[in-house]
Formats: C-alpha cells, sequence, structure tokens
C-alpha cells in the first residue's frame, strides 16, 4: 500500500545519538523511518524498528532486506534516504595488539554492513526517485590518529566505498548499472559525546596512552549537541541539486 508521507529514510544506530535525534528530525519533516539498532527504539507511528546486531551481518542483512525492500517497492514513496550512523566504538588500541576476530566485528559493522545497505537502497529503488545516502564519518578516515586503527581504517574504507559507488552508478561502459539522482555524502558530525568518546575517556591511560584528548574534548566543553548534525543531515537527505559523492562536516 503506498505511503501518504513521501519519503522514506532507513537511519542506523536510532536508539541513541546522532541516529535518534537523525530519527526525531526527520519524522519533524514528515519522512517515515525505518530504524536499525540492536536497543529498541520507539518514535511514534512513523517510525518502524529493527532490533538486530550488524556485528552478525547474515541475521541482519535477512531482517533489514525483509523490512525495507517491499516498502522501497512502493511507489508512493518520491524521496529515499539512507543514514549509515551506527559505528563500532571497538579496538581503542594500539594496532599491534589487535585481536583478528574483533576486527573483523568492527569492520563488520563500520564498513561492510554500510556498503551493502549503499546497494541494498540502489537496486531496489522503484524508478528513479532522488536516493540521498549519508555515511557518518571521522576526521580519523582521512589522518593517522595514534590508538584509531580500527575505527579509522574501517571509516576510510567507507568513505572510499561511497565514491567507487557514485562511480559505478555514473560509469558509461557497456553493461554498467547507471542509476540516476544518487547523492553520496561522507559526512563528519564533529566531536559528539558518543559511545566511542565516553569509551575512550574511560580507559586508563596505561591501556590506552592517547585517551587524552578525548578527555580534552570533554573537559572543554567542545561536544556538539546531536541536534546539530541531524539537522544538517536531514537537509542532505532533503537537497535536490546535489549528485554524484561529496564530502562535509559539521558547519558550527
Amino acid at each position: 500500500m503506498a505511503s501518504d508521507l513521501g519519503k522514506l529514510a532507513l537511519v542506523t544506530g536510532t536508539s541513541s545519538g546522532i541516529g535518534a535525534a537523525v530519527a526525531r528530525q526527520l519524522i519533524a519533516q514528515r519522512w517515515r523511518v525505518v530504524g536499525v539498532a540492536r536497543r529498541t527504539a520507539d518514535f511514534g507511528d512513523a517510525y518502524t524498528h529493527i532490533a538486530t546486531d550488524l556485528a552478525e551481518s547474515s541475521t541482519a542483512s535477512a531482517a533489514i532486506e525483509s523490512v525495507i525492500a517491499p516498502m522501497l517497492r512502493d511507489d508512493g514513496y518520491s524521496r529515499i534516504g539512507l543514514v549509515n550512523n551506527a559505528a563500532s566504538p571497538d579496538l581503542l588500541a594500539a594496532g599491534e595488539s589487535i585481536d583478528p576476530s574483533a576486527l573483523e566485528r568492527v569492520y563488520t559493522v563500520n564498513t561492510v554492513m554500510p556498503v551493502w545497505l549503499m546497494g541494498l537502497m540502489a537496486r531496489h529503488r522503484r524508478g528513479e526517485h532522488p536516493l540521498r545516502i549519508i555515511n557518518v564519518s571521522s576526521g580519523a578516515a582521512r589522518g593517522a590518529t595514534p590508538g584509531l586503527v580500527a575505527y579509522g581504517s574501517s571509516k576510510a574504507a567507507l568513505r572510499l566505498a561511497g565514491m567507487t559507488m557514485v562511480a559505478e552508478w555514473e560509469s558509461t561502459v557497456p553493461h554498467a548499472t547507471r542509476r540516476a539522482k544518487i547523492a553520496v555524502r561522507s559526512y563528519e558530525p564533529g566531536v559528539v559525546d558518543t559511545d566511542m568518546q565516553r569509551l575512550a575517556r574511560s580507559i586508563p591511560l596505561e591501556t590506552f596512552p592517547w585517551g587524552g584528548m578525548f578527555r580534552d574534548f570533554f573537559a572543554g566543553g567542545r561536544m556538539n549537541d546531536p541536534a546539530g548534525p541531524a539537522k544538517e543531515i536531514a537537509a542532505f537527505l532533503e537537497s535536490g541539486a546535489d549528485v554524484g559523492f561529496s564530502e562535509a562536516r559539521f558547519a558550527s
């Protein structure tokens, strides 16, 4: 059955922080929001929650596709959005000490599932309704930050994956699957009091020598309220002129 809202967004990590703020902002702007998080969340009648762990890729992908694919095929939605916000804060440590199975889990949440979700939204989109994708990123994706080998490299991989998928969708070689009206943005929200920030402040400096930077952010009152980045994310999802790949940082 066609939706009367006209706009549909899939947002990961909606149980707290930026994800919750984005869900509220979009619903206020008359979007229907499908949220994904391990913990439950409820934002009213315009919200559908999928309780799943993105680290369990087989289970999570099946759960998400079963809900979102039929909705994407509903021609009542004239605009589609995806916000890859969820991220694992684990493995704040020296790179030489990282456990491979734990690294695999971080990459599954931070890179594997977001890349898969971009493809899911693109291939199930009906017609050429505008599709706007936000991959929440970090300064650690563009430069080396000691102690963030897992987090920074996984975000860097997602940044390049977004660029590459846009290049594929815009390719003119024979047999390439061209997709119009898709825009992907790698977006840095600045210093927000996320799970990673809280974890980084809590680890003893003997274990995580670079934690002082995160303590200084908090002590200096340099944390951004999630509502600010959420407003900019929602504005991009509403945008009409942006196409291809772009990058942006929180403006304030």
